[in-house]
């Protein structure tokens, strides 16, 4: 079986929107999601440890982190639909054949994330009464909801590698069907880029957790002491340092491990080696800013740096991530040149409720934080 049996029909009515501006919005969408993924993806397994394990400073950020993290998750999985529904749009002949492989897995996403919410509830309402209350069998619910998140990240991960890597779907298939019908049980483990992706995406999520325990401090912490704000920068230097080498150690796995000659020569040839090394050297920038904010009195601004140094890092890899995926694609369809048939009124209407939301959402957090200053 050739790998284009698999692949979906182009759709004969074109796509209804430009692919620059489908690119464009699944990256912003994705880069949006990230920064409140990562922090229940590493944040919420950080803020855990903490509260079991940690002083009594480790033990203050831990309980905020937990009770905020019901906000944090919803904000990620609404924001998650933004990426998901361009794939959706212009991946299309990608996207359900990977997803039909491994459906059950897939259909299983929902089956984590619902007790995962109601567990980061379950932990908040614990702490409303402080973070010393809280009952062994609530923590035990803390745990499963981390690994359930952690879990969701494994199945996404296998979702992305098998929609760009049409060539294992006849191998997968053969090995997961009746009579012609696909069982939805396969998985891409044996996919060598799953597992550096993977991790990959775990160490820059240390980072994000990093950067977010200054923003706290910094933004949302008002009465905090001086002593606190020095554990504060000097546990986010440590995690920054440990989520940086733990990302440069799996992305060099990924890229010299497992790029294909083709790829590596598209990546490393000009101009694409700029954005190949920016992307390499980019978590440098929130860390310099880190390390160095002892020589800064302005430590506000300087945290605001760091948070926007370290959305570029989320964004930059989410540019490298939709070039890399377009590269392996190319070879069973050229995805840039599909035709196109714009409708703008659904467009625009895109544009005016996804500005309305990000404002609103903006605005919910002014609110949060002028109730918990």
């Amino acid at each position: 079986m050739e790998p284009q049996m698999l692949i979906e029909p182009a759709s004969a009515a074109g796509v209804p929107a430009p692919m620059w501006f489908i690119e464009f919005f699944k990256v912003l969408g994705f880069t949006l999601h990230a920064v409140p993924m990562n922090l229940w993806y590493a944040g919420l397994l950080i803020a855990l440890w903490l509260h079991l394990g940690g002083n009594e400073h480790g033990r203050r950020f831990a309980a905020r982190l937990l009770r905020q993290m019901p906000i944090i998750v919803a904000y990620g999985v609404n924001l998650g639909i933004v990426p998901l529904l361009f794939v959706q749009l212009g991946y299309h002949q990608f996207f359900y054949p990977a997803t039909i492989l491994m459906a059950w897995f897939w259909l299983a996403i929902v089956g984590l994330l619902i007790p995962a919410y109601y567990g980061v509830y379950l932990y908040a309402w614990a702490l409303r009464d402080g973070h010393e209350g809280v009952a062994g069998w609530k923590k035990l619910v803390g745990w499963c909801a981390a690994l359930f998140f952690i879990a969701i990240g494994f199945l996404f991960a296998n979702g992305w590698s098998l929609m760009e890597h049409v060539q294992r779907w006849p191998e997968l298939f053969n090995a997961h069907n009746i009579a012609g019908a696909a069982l939805g049980t396969a998985l891409n483990t044996g996919d060598p880029t799953l597992w550096p992706r993977w991790l990959l995406m775990f160490g820059l999520a240390l980072g994000t957790t990093a950067v977010w325990v200054l923003v706290d401090t910094a933004w949302l912490n008002a009465g905090c002491g001086d002593e606190y704000r020095r554990w504060a920068w000097s546990f986010a230097r440590k995690l920054y340092t440990a989520g940086m080498i733990w990302a440069a150690a799996a992305g060099a796995w990924y890229v010299f491990g497992t790029w294909p000659p083709e790829l590596r020569a598209t990546m490393f040839e000009y101009p694409m080696v700029i954005l190949t090394v920016l992307t390499a050297l980019a978590p440098g920038l929130p860390w310099l800013l880190m390390m160095t904010a002892g020589w800064c009195p302005a430590k506000r601004a300087t945290v605001a740096a760091a948070a926007v140094a370290q959305f570029g890092v989320l964004g930059i890899n989410a540019v490298s991530r939709q070039i890399v995926q377009n590269v392996n694609l190319r070879d069973y369809g050229d995805v840039l040149a599909q035709p196109t048939d714009v409708q703008w009124s659904p467009l625009v209407m895109f544009l005016l409720v996804f500005v309305l939301g990000l404002a609103v959402v903006g605005w919910m957090i002014a609110q949060i934080r002028r109730c918990d200053a």
